[in-house]
Formats: structure tokens, sequence, C-alpha cells
């Protein structure tokens, strides 16, 4: 027997939906005290004939794979009828039922705290207010595929409101999203902003900048009709009718969350200037734009069909992060935003980051994937020692990948064809002549969804999710060999990746830099409030086998004080390895004086040369690569 009195809709749907009518979802979000950091969200649900409304705030956003409880910033929740209120209970943690008592048109309000300037998050100041609708609305389960409309309420005339949503004709500052997957997907920037549009490929966008700073946006917008123009000609056009580039300019925010329209960035705002950190920003940009694709339409089985409530499992974020990270590298050096000398030392920078992370000997870049729930953006002490970043190993990973492409057939072929290959296949089915088979797929698994009453729109027929299996057969299909190998030992497994063997065909090698005169404590120092602090210890080395953690504080080496990590590796010079050292610490409140059996130094910085006496087919295949001769580098 069924409770009808708790009967979630979705149930209703898979069981009678002959019997329910769908209802009118409006929201309406004004900000009437910004300065309280304060959105007042009223939602009103309009015939609706259940005898419980069950309303649920997501746990998470696409994009940004943790479980952040959004409903932990929710407050004053209300609800009515006309003029007299509504009983509610809370269900769960993110789980509101109202009684309806009956009534077909339903009002809750409640307000949301919002003061965490992210990308994946929501903000209200004085001057402006951001959010994500993960992060401030409910969905009706079962009715995720009803439109949902958004009344903005600015509190000030001169507030301007922003959001790839398209406005309800007649009804101002109002819109629609056509299902809850696209409501999800468009975030709002409402208030005192910067907005400038430009047309790409004859499509329009539109820069908006919130914050002060030292950008420049003139040259900001040329440089991101540069970005556009690349990733369009990989993938054969744009795949969106208008785009917003939302930037937020922050003290030392960083980051950003890529939409299917629009994205968001978040930058300091002085740092435009500098060279090495405008190629950065460049970079940003490259990143989310490409998500266009990888990720947003060409995306993992697991996360065809959002489940907002709980963790979305899959093991190929390696490919979805890691690949768009390798070319938000190769993207500005096609745009020409630096030379071959740079891409280098870039990639020479990743390389030298996943080589002096412990963690890779642990754990495989799938792994990575699967646990960036619990382990990625929750890092602790020991988090270096016992994991790798997923966006980091599956970077370097794309870059071997694209190497053994190009050397098995004489750049005729590459990771782009790969990356072309899933848009046909999985993000753009219907184009591909033989996608039949794939729509087929597409079909089974919708009417799978719609039983568990989770189906949504945002699995359009032109876009499936791909399977580990598939990703791995379209990679072979472009390479020509089976990589059965290289995915147990590189993504799979922990072996050390073989650069020397993927570099040698373009006359290309690892160059590791030895002349560290600093003996190893393996140790690193941060200084914090005045106080030099152990910030990680690694595993295996002497001051960890000395007894030193994470969190002492370095107050002396062989009884004189340390005042910075930059005069205590000038202090260690002074010693050769296998020298015992005396390291005074405060380990907690507890003075300690540690013995420390000094290890000879590791290598600390890795980069890409040219081999000595390169052939003609290398100097050949470098050329085909990269269009340059090999000698530039």
């Amino acid at each position: 027997m069924i409770d009808a009195t708790r009967l979630d809709p979705s149930e209703v749907v898979a069981n009678r939906p002959e019997q329910l009518r769908a209802p009118t979802i409006n929201y309406s979000v004004a900000m009437p005290n910004p300065e309280s950091h304060l959105f007042e969200v009223t939602l009103r649900v309009q015939n609706w004939s259940s005898p419980v409304l069950d309303l649920k705030m997501p746990v998470w956003t696409p994009g940004s794979y943790l479980i952040r409880e959004y409903a932990k910033h929710l407050q004053d929740f209300r609800s009515r009828a006309a003029d007299r209120a509504l009983p509610w209970h809370k269900a769960g943690k993110n789980h509101w039922q109202v009684d309806t008592d009956s009534v077909s048109d339903v009002t809750v309000s409640y307000r949301i705290f919002a003061n965490e300037l992210t990308v994946r998050t929501n903000h209200l100041d004085r001057t402006h207010g951001y959010f994500n609708p993960a992060a401030l609305c409910f969905f009706l389960p079962g009715f995720d595929r009803a439109p949902y409309t958004v009344e903005i309420v600015p509190p000030r005339p001169e507030w301007r409101i922003v959001t790839a949503l398209p406005s309800v004709p007649g009804q101002e500052n109002t819109f629609v999203a056509t299902d809850f997957d696209t409501l999800v997907d468009s975030p709002f920037e409402i208030g005192i902003h910067k907005a400038c549009d430009f047309d790409v490929m004859g499509k329009p966008h539109q820069f908006v900048v919130w914050g002060k700073g030292n950008l420049e946006a003139d040259r900001a917008i040329r440089d991101i009709q540069k970005i556009i123009e690349v990733e369009a000609e990989m993938f054969g056009g744009l795949p969106y009718d208008r785009y917003i580039f939302l930037l937020h300019l922050s003290g030392s925010g960083y980051g950003g969350l890529e939409h299917k329209d629009s994205c968001t960035l978040n930058y300091p705002r002085f740092g435009f200037r500098n060279k090495d950190k405008y190629e950065r920003f460049v970079q940003l940009v490259a990143h989310e734009f490409f998500h266009l694709w990888n990720v947003k339409r060409i995306r993992p089985k697991a996360l065809e069909v959002f489940d907002y409530e709980q963790e979305n499992y899959t093991t190929s974020l390696w490919f979805s992060e890691g690949t768009t990270s390798y070319y938000d590298l190769v993207i500005p050096f096609r745009a020409g935003f630096y030379g071959v000398k740079g891409l280098f030392q870039n990639f020479a920078k990743e390389i030298t980051r996943l080589q002096t992370t412990p963690g890779r000997k642990l754990q495989p870049a799938s792994e990575s994937s699967w646990d960036a729930w619990i382990k990625l953006y929750r890092r602790d002490a020991n988090s270096d020692n016992s994991q790798i970043s997923y966006y980091l190993k599956g970077e370097v990973v794309s870059f071997l990948l694209d190497l053994l492409i190009r050397s098995r057939h004489s750049n005729e072929r590459s990771l782009d064809d790969v990356m072309r290959l899933m848009w046909q296949k999985f993000g753009n089915a219907n184009s591909e002549p033989n996608g039949g088979n794939a729509v087929n797929s597409e079909t089974e698994q919708n009417s799978n969804a719609q039983a568990n009453g989770k189906l949504n729109s945002h699995s359009h027929q032109t876009e499936i999710g791909f399977t580990p299996e598939e990703l791995k057969a379209a990679i072979e299909s472009v390479a020509g060999v089976d990589l059965s190998d290289f995915f147990a030992r590189y993504i799979d497994g922990t072996e050390e990746l073989p650069y020397d063997e993927y570099l040698e065909p373009f006359g290309l090698q690892i160059s590791v830099d030895e002349t560290n005169e600093i003996p190893r404590l393996g140790w690193t120092l941060a200084t914090e409030n005045g106080r030099e602090t152990v910030k990680f210890v690694e595993a295996g080395s002497p001051a960890q086998l000395a007894g030193i953690d994470a969190g002492d504080e370095l107050l002396a080496i062989d009884g004189f004080r340390v005042v910075n990590a930059e005069q205590t590796n000038e202090r260690l010079k002074d010693y050769k390895p296998g020298d015992i050292v005396l390291v005074t610490v405060f380990h907690q409140d507890e003075l300690r004086t540690c013995p420390v059996t000094l290890a000879a130094a590791q290598p600390g910085r890795y980069s890409i040369v040219a081999v000595d006496r390169p052939s003609e087919i290398q100097q050949q295949n470098f050329t085909g690569w990269l269009g340059v001769p090999l000698s530039n580098l």
C-alpha cells in the first residue's frame, strides 16, 4: 500500500501520468537589502494537484564535483495559500514537504544567505548579486522537465541583469528555463557591471565584468575572440546561439565554471598586466570555453542525467577535465599568445608538478576521477602523499596520447580527431552518419530514467553519455592501435609515465635539473602570521621519520633561530646528505628537538629539450606537429 500523503511525485509520473497535471513554477528573486547578503526568494506553484508539495534543493552543481549542501544557507522558510499559512516540515537535509490541503496555488518564501564569492556559490553585496540556481532554487521531484520562470527584482534602478536565459515577452525582468537542468546551467549576475557586446562567426557574445582592477576590456575581448575562433575551427562551428563570459574581479580568487551558453570566471583584479598572469587568464578562458564541447555536451554516461541529491560517480574526469586542461595550454599557442618555447615551458611546469607529487605512485587517474567527491576538494596534510589530481594526471596523459597518435600517423591524425569523433558520436550524435545505434542507446537510457522520475531535457537527442569503454574505443580508433596496455599502466595504474618514449619521435627528451644543492628533509614550509609553519611532510622522508608533522612551527636548526623558508634553505646548503641536524619545533604546544638525517636532494624541475643531433624524420615530425622547426626550441 502507498501512503498518498507522502507520495513522491516522480512515482505518480511513473504510475499514473495521465492523471497528473503539469504545474506552473514561478520564482521571484529579490534583494531589498543587499548589505545583509540575503536573497529573498518566492516560489509560486500553480495547478498543483497533490496533497503534498515536495521541494528539494540540489546538494551540488554540475562542473564542481563536491557535495556542497546548499541548503545550509536557507532560512526563514514559509508556505501559504492565499491568506493562510500551510503546514510544512523537513523530510531530509535538502527536502521540504508542504501539506497543501488540496489547494492548487501554493506560495513558498525563504531567504538564502549569500556571502561566498566563487563561481559555484552565491554572492550579494551593495554592488551586485550573483547566484547559481542550484544554490538558490528548489526543484519539484518528477517535474524537472517542466519550465521554470524567474523574475528578478533589483534593489535599485541602475542594477542590470545578465543571464543566458531568454526573457519572457511582455514581462519585465522575467526569464524562462525550459527545464530545471537549463535553470541550473544559467547563473544570474545582477548589479553594477560593465557589459561589452561582440560578434564571432556571426553569433552574438557578451563580456560582462564585475569589480575593479587593471583589466583592459578591449584587449581581453580581442583575445577571447581568438580563443573562440581556434576552438570553433577545431570542432567545426559553435554549438550555441548566444554566449556570455561573466568575469568577477576579486582580491585573490581564481576559478571558472562552465555552462552551455555561458561561463563564470573569477580572477585576481590586478592579475592582467604581468605577462605570465595574463597568459594564465587566457588559459582559464580557453579551459572553460573548451568545456562547451568536452563535458557540457560530450559527457560521461554517469553525468548524462544529473542526480542533484547525491554524488554522480565516473572514472572519466581525467578526460573531461584533464584533456581540457591539456587543450587550455595548446589553444593559446595556436591562437598566438605564446610561441613554442612558451608552450614547452607550460608543459614542463605540469610535468614538474606531477613528478614532484608523491601521490602519483599511489592513485591512478581513473580512481582520482571517481574519488573527486571525497578527495580533490577536501585536501588535508596527507593529500599530496596519497592522491593525484585528475586535472593534472589527465592533462599529462592526454599530452602523451596526442604524441602517440601523431607519431603513428605522421601528424595526419591527432588528439584533435579524438575530440571531433567524441563530438560527432556523443555530443552531436545526429550529425553522425551511423549515429542510429547511439540514439537507440539514449532512448533506452531515457526510458529507464523516466521510469525513475529523473528524466530531463538536458539529455537531448543529440547528446549521449559515453562509457569508459566507449572513450577508450574512440581513442583506439583514431590511434589505430590497441591501447589496453596504455590504459592499464598509466590511467588505471600508477606506473611512471615514459616521457622519452613518446617525445623521441619528435626529437625531444626530458631534462632533469639535478643541480639542487639543498639536502632533502622532505617538507614544505610556509610563513603564517610571522611564524614558519610546516605545511606538508612527504611520506618516508627524513622529516617524517624524525617525527615532524604538518602544522608544526619551525623554530631553529642546530640551535639557531629560523626566520623564513628562504633562510632555511640557505642554512641547509652548509650540510650534506647523511649529516644529522637538530630541528626544533613546537608540536602543538610542546617544544621538541628532533634529530634529522638529511637525504640526497631530489630533482625539483623538469624540462623538455631537443635531443642531440635530431634525425631528419624527427625534425619533420616536430615541424608537422607545431608548424615551426625544431631549432626554434
